[in-house]
């Protein structure tokens, strides 16, 4: 499980997993808005995490330079290479 401390949004955390077959196995963000990360964490359960970045990464929150699922994507970033890192 990786621990992702978030910047400059309303959440604060996100615990993401990523199996070895690069699907995203949990989701959890701490704090936010409850209605949009609780969606977003529902949504992308069993994606592959190389799509959600994809999709997420660069999506911005009205003026702010980021977003929760910008921050998502970051999370799955670094799973990926504690993964990958573990595995070496």
């Amino acid at each position: 499980m990786t621990e992702y401390k978030t910047f400059g949004t309303c959440s604060r955390m996100i615990y993401v997993n990523v199996d070895d077959d690069n699907k995203i196995t949990h989701c959890e963000f701490i704090n936010g808005c409850p209605g949009n990360t609780l969606g977003i964490s529902k949504l992308v359960i069993g994606m592959d995490a190389d799509k959600v970045i994809e999709t997420f990464e660069g999506n911005r929150c009205g003026f702010k330079p980021t977003s929760c699922p910008d921050q998502l994507a970051q999370a799955l970033k670094k799973a990926k290479k504690e993964r990958d890192e573990a595995h070496a």
